[in-house]
């Protein structure tokens, strides 16, 4: 990114909202220095930075990484002013998140805001749904006796070569028949159970209809020939359209379907405009699912599920004849070949003619397929997904911190964390970062939909030492960049604060994390 010229001036007391993270600092005097946004590793050459270049370092010895921890604070009065910390061995960095007033104008809002609107037209999760344990250990004694039974008439059908598997030659007659599912062979070991409760589950524990279902999909898997299918070496152009990224917070794969994708006139009609690539698409996507599922842990208690998340921004609609007929086939399919594989269904960026489609369908589900449902209109799409999955797992475009598997983010993975705060409207957030030890401190930080002013500040603990502006306040657009990373080299002491100032009329959600490196 372009570097850009930063100059401050000294924060005055009349203009400076109290704030026990502010207050402290505000008779130090300030040094105006550039900075980048992307690598902030800051310099200055101005005589009084070089007098501060020269203070006592921290000790190599003791490496004390910051210490976090999280508090929000309304006051300032003495007794809740910052104690001074006394850095011991290998310290984790001290987060404190601080909530004063907004020192920029308010926005006014007399009408109903975007959010309300949307809660007001949109259904939100229709009822409470726990996913059902995959522990065997946990089954209710009637669950455990049709399960049995299951096994048992599983059992007789493979005795008696029941499921239409043609027997090798070499084979003698009397040779039990042998049958895998999704990399499971039936009735060999505990995965088996797990497969076999998702039958059962589907067809509320009746066991003969368990059964059936059962020897359908293998006849279905047989003729579609989904071995074969897994390991074929299929073109495909719609790895944006569907994509597994990250877990959520109870470690359930993320499977995410963009329907806006096929906005593209070229895609669409590549992928629908006649019988033959309407079939190609559907052997992709079921190619897609049978790899994405030979991946879940059908242990006993083991996590084999999938979370789908449904981008319906741009989505083409019901009008497109070619787009639905290809939709319901696919949706058949599943229904019947692949049972309790969805752990929820989150539809996200929803529009109001879907509205009209659940009102279809709504009747004709049942209550649990109902409480599986998450809808989120478009301003409420990052703050549903944060509620089931954590923002460093979450797409950037869907308002997370995680970058696509294709570019190279040398600072943060998945295994980073990030935490979230909510800035309520009128309000100023400001995450102080306490640093122990000279180090690199690199951190990203967004806010959805931004409309904030936004400044990082590091400031040194010695009482007369100059506060260093990494950034100076810059007022940040929805068109901006989503997420800024920026990193500062520490070489004594100090803190690091980051301020986010909403002056809107709505709350807004901040993410942000940090990592840090000694030096």
């Amino acid at each position: 990114m372009a570097e850009e010229s930063i100059t401050t001036t000294l924060p005055t007391p009349q203009n400076q909202p109290p704030s026990e993270l502010t207050t402290p600092d505000e008779s130090k005097p300030t040094l105006e220095v550039s900075a980048r946004e992307t690598e902030t590793a800051v310099t200055t050459s101005t005589p009084e930075t070089e007098t501060a270049a020269e203070k006592p370092e921290v000790a190599a010895e003791d490496h004390q990484p910051p210490k976090v921890t999280e508090t929000a604070v309304t006051t300032s009065t003495p007794e809740e002013e910052t104690a001074e910390v006394t850095p011991e061995e290998h310290q984790p960095p001290k987060v404190t998140e601080t909530e004063t007033a907004s020192t920029e104008k308010k926005e006014l809002g007399n009408e109903k805001s975007q959010q309300e609107e949307e809660t007001a037209r949109i259904p939100q999760n229709l009822g409470s749904f726990k996913e059902e344990s995959s522990n065997l250990s946990d089954l209710s004694d009637s669950e455990k006796k049709s399960l049995n039974e299951l096994k048992h008439l599983v059992r007789d059908a493979l005795d008696n070569h029941q499921f239409g598997s043609v027997p090798k030659p070499e084979d003698a007659a009397s040779a039990p028949e042998e049958v895998t599912i999704w990399g499971v062979p039936l009735l060999k070991d505990d995965r088996s159970d797990v497969v076999l409760l998702k039958f059962l589950r589907a067809r509320d524990f009746k066991v003969k209809d368990s059964l059936t279902m059962l020897k359908n999909t293998i006849k279905w898997r047989r003729d579609f020939k989904i071995d074969e299918l897994v390991d074929e070496d299929l073109v495909d152009d719609l790895d944006k359209v569907v994509f597994m990224h990250g877990h959520d917070r109870e470690g359930h794969p993320v499977c995410y379907n963009v329907y806006g994708e096929f906005q593209n006139k070229e895609l669409y009609n590549k992928t629908f405009s006649d019988e033959e690539k309407r079939k190609h698409f559907l052997r992709t996507r079921i190619q897609f699912l049978e790899r994405s599922i030979r991946k879940l842990d059908f242990s006993s208690g083991g996590v084999s599920t999938i979370f789908q998340i449904n981008d319906m921004k741009n989505s083409p609609g019901l009008g497109k004849k070619e787009l639905r007929s290809a939709t319901k086939q696919a949706v058949q399919l599943l229904q019947d070949n692949y049972p309790e594989f969805v752990f929820k269904q989150a539809f996200i960026n929803v529009p109001w003619w879907y509205l009209l489609f659940y009102t279809v369908i709504g009747p004709f589900m049942t209550p649990r397929s109902k409480s599986k449902l998450v809808f989120a209109g478009p301003s409420r799409s990052a703050e549903t997904l944060f509620k089931y999955i954590s923002p460093e797992q979450v797409p950037v475009q869907y308002g997370g911190l995680s970058v696509d598997p294709c570019d190279c983010n040398p600072d943060f993975s998945l295994d980073d964390p990030a935490s979230e705060v909510t800035v309520k409207p009128g309000t100023k957030q400001t995450v102080e970062i306490i640093i122990y030890e000279k180090c690199e401190i690199v951190w990203e930080i967004r806010v959805i939909g931004w409309e904030v002013s936004y400044k990082a500040e590091f400031v040194p603990e010695e009482k007369d030492a100059y506060t260093v502006v990494v950034q100076k306040p810059r007022k940040m657009k929805p068109a901006d960049e989503p997420v800024l990373t920026q990193s500062f080299k520490v070489n004594e002491l100090g803190k690091v604060l980051l301020t986010v100032d909403n002056p809107t009329s709505k709350k807004k959600k901040l993410v942000y994390r940090f990592n840090v490196k000694p030096l």
